[in-house]
């Protein structure tokens, strides 16, 4: 029989174990794996890096399904961020991830501190950070509360990427009573870096030094990742502390001193030490090269006093790093990060045994098999998965029933009005986003645009996603943010390279829930395949609850794409009196998961649009000729607030009115404000009109004449059937006062 004793320790062990995000059965398996019980260092070790945050436990597998090869792809999905050739020895490194519940809890820190982050996923790989995107999902502004953290992540964002001296210069917002109690703060980042730099975060080289470089750690963050795998609620306030503070103007000299030893071929491995910190950071590295590393804990430079090994190994203090210098060059780098104003310490050496081993003072505190650790050794889970009940309700909804506006102009200006839809400069106007002088084409269109200086190249930059859509139809939603994220780059004349995507979820232990994400995986890979684009990096977000209520499923792309000539890129404005309006694609009337459904009629209800992938597919290629030959003026993608909104925000961004005549065979609303995908609004001189319709023909595509551009009044006019007639008339002035204040006058 058990002692007492023993029974009330056992019950205190798996207490501790619970507490700290483990499941029973992970227990046993780490009992199983090191043939006794972890102690309490090793216990928190594999807490952090076995936390959904860190091991992607319900997602791994289902990566499988993404397409990850293609002739430009240099690294794919496993190190910190992808790689995408750009010719001309040069590659773009990308990556998008996610700080939803940090944001949650401290907007400004939390918004921070992940453009941190994914700043150092990216200079880790060698490659300086040139551009941050970011995707933002609030509740509705009328929320005091929603208002606190949006206005609190935009300066987190700004604050942070303004000081470090990399340009914000894309994104995008959406506001839905879905996303009250649990925001979506999303960043994206590019960088730039000649192929011979690229670099992998290895722990090579058995004997090699390993240096802790940056700032001192503190007490910060601990146990963080595990925090953000944990749904949000009542009593997520108190975890304040697991909220990371960051130092900007450090990450500017970690920037520097990183690129220099990097160039300088000095480094073999290099690591950013984001989530669980220095667990995660050594074991990675050491997984990656097969290798083992030792460290001494008490070598690591502090700024607080008394912390334990624990807390040292789970610190997730910011602007820090792991490096492994090449043989003989450990004084070099040393003297590298000291110029910089950077400390680099000695705390250990790469070993050929294949653990992770951590001392204090000499004494072994923890040793563990490194490759447990990662994501190789931790457990993944394929759960029930359940098609949602509440789609029958909300696909089986008759939409044909609502009541037609009497005036589709009042319309037009309250979806202008709309936080989603409106001018988003209050936004982008706290970003620099013309710092390091790379930006043709910043915030406000469809896609940003950057030079590559010294070549007639440019690149553009992209990030989407529709939650509402994916809500209605997961497979479809997802497969959509694929579509819209390509169009927008073929709309500035830039060829789709390369994805990656961030996923945002529930508590993927919910069979309806794990439902939706495998759906929008498969979504996903299925669009990406279609349009030959391969997903490279990415990011997970689960858990994504307030109170037990999840988020709309929303996964996000971010996209890259390349302009031969940077110089031949096109806008999205009417810029010229007299030009042609010409819709590209097929009209399709269908009001399902738009904006307007949600604002006029209160309903996020019916099918999302439908998704054509080869019609996109031969619309990007009609884009993309037409953009290169110098046939349009302007080419400006239909999305959220359809048509309708599409075009006004053509004269609002041009300056110049239209005057445009639409036939419809049923609902003029549906006509002006569906969102149906595959459509392109592009401008042209009457000149260019024959030749592209040739080459519309040629691709296979539609091209509709709608009028011209010209005066300071918008005016659609939609004749159908006998007596289906609608008109909007608004002034310029009207739709622009409408349109600016629509976002800014709500703060």
């Amino acid at each position: 029989m058990r002692s007492p004793m023993a029974t009330q320790e056992e019950i205190r062990r798996q207490k501790l174990w619970r507490a700290m995000g483990l499941r029973d059965e992970e227990y046993q398996r780490i009992v199983e794996l090191l043939g006794r019980e972890p102690n309490y260092v090793e216990l928190g070790m594999y807490a952090v890096l076995w936390s959904e945050h860190c091991a992607y436990k319900h997602t791994r597998r289902l990566f499988r399904h993404f397409p990850t090869d293609g002739p430009r792809v240099l690294e794919g999905p496993g190190e910190n961020a992808g790689a995408v050739s750009i010719g001309d020895g040069q590659a773009i490194v990308m990556k998008v991830e996610s700080h939803n519940h940090p944001s949650a809890i401290e907007p400004y820190q939390g918004a921070a501190t992940g453009v941190g982050g994914i700043l150092r996923d990216i200079f880790t790989m060698g490659a300086r950070p040139i551009a941050l995107l970011d995707s933002l999902r609030f509740g509705e502004l009328s929320s005091e509360r929603s208002r606190y953290l949006f206005q609190g992540v935009v300066a987190g964002i700004a604050g942070y990427g303004n000081a470090t001296g990399v340009p914000t210069v894309g994104g995008e917002v959406y506001f839905d009573a879905a996303y009250e109690g649990n925001p979506l703060v999303n960043v994206m980042c590019v960088g730039l870096v000649d192929e011979v730099h690229l670099t992998r975060a290895r722990a090579s080289g058995v004997g090699n030094p390993v240096l802790v470089v940056g700032a001192h750690t503190g007490r910060d963050g601990i146990h963080g990742a595990t925090f953000a795998s944990a749904q949000l609620d009542e009593d997520s306030a108190s975890r304040r502390p697991s909220v990371q503070v960051g130092d900007p103007f450090t990450e500017k000299l970690l920037i520097e001193a990183c690129l220099e030893v990097i160039q300088r071929g000095l480094v073999v491995g290099i690591q950013d030490m984001g989530a669980a910190g220095l667990t995660s950071a050594a074991a990675e590295m050491a997984a990656r090269a097969g290798s083992g590393i030792e460290l001494d804990v008490a070598l690591v430079p502090r700024r607080e006093e008394g912390m334990t090994p624990y807390e040292v190994m789970l610190s997730e203090s910011q602007e820090r790093m792991l490096v492994v210098p090449r043989a003989g060059a450990e004084e070099e780098v040393a003297a590298v990060f000291a110029r910089w104003g950077l400390v680099a310490a000695r705390v250990g050496r790469v070993t050929d045994d294949g653990l992770l081993r951590v001392l204090e003072n000499g004494r072994v505190v923890a040793e563990v098999p490194a490759a447990s650790l990662s994501t190789q050794g931790a457990p993944a889970y394929e759960p029930e998965a359940q098609r949602p009940a509440y789609l029958d309700e909300v696909n089986g909804r008759d939409l044909n029933a609502l009541p037609v506006p009497a005036d589709p102009g009042q319309v037009l200006l309250e979806l202008l009005s709309s936080p989603t839809l409106a001018d988003r400069s209050w936004i982008y106007q706290q970003y620099d986003h013309m710092v390091q002088i790379n930006t043709v084409a910043g915030p406000g269109g469809d896609a940003a645009v950057l030079r590559i200086k010294g070549t007639p190249k440019g690149i553009a930059l992209t990030i989407d996603g529709n939650g509402r859509y994916t809500y209605l139809d997961p497979r479809t939603g997802a497969a959509l943010a694929v579509a819209e994220a390509a169009r927008n780059l073929a709309c500035v004349g830039a060829e789709p390279l390369a994805a990656t995507d961030g996923l945002n979820f529930g508590n993927p232990e919910k069979p309806e829930v794990f439902w939706q994400l495998r759906e929008a995986i498969l979504g996903i890979a299925e669009a990406c395949r279609a349009l030959e684009i391969p997903v490279i990096s990415g990011n997970a977000s689960m858990y994504n609850e307030n109170e037990g209520v999840p988020i709309y499923p929303t996964p996000i792309i971010g996209m890259v794409g390349l302009l031969p000539e940077v110089e031949r890129r096109v806008g999205a404005g009417f810029v010229r009196e007299g030009d042609l309006v010409v819709l590209l694609g097929e009209n399709r009337l269908e009001l399902g998961g738009s904006e307007y459904l949600y604002r006029v009629h209160g309903l996020v209800a019916g099918p999302p649009p439908t998704v054509n992938l080869a019609e996109e597919k031969r619309l990007l290629s009609l884009c993309l000729a037409a953009a290169r030959r110098g046939m349009v003026r302007s080419l400006h993608d239909c999305s959220e607030g359809g048509l309708a909104v599409a075009v006004a925000e053509c004269c609002l961004l041009g300056g110049c009115g239209a005057e445009l005549t639409l036939f419809s065979p049923g609902r003029p609303d549906a006509l002006l404000f569906g969102e149906a995908q595959g459509r392109v609004v592009a401008s042209l001189p009457e000149t260019h009109w024959e030749e592209l319709q040739r080459l519309a023909a040629a691709c296979g595509v539609r091209a509709t004449l709608l009028g011209r551009v010209g005066g300071r009044r918008l005016v659609l006019r939609v004749h159908g059937d006998p007596g289906v007639e609608a008109v909007v008339d608004l002034s310029l002035q009207e739709l622009e006062e409408t349109w600016r204040s629509g976002l800014a006058g709500r703060l």
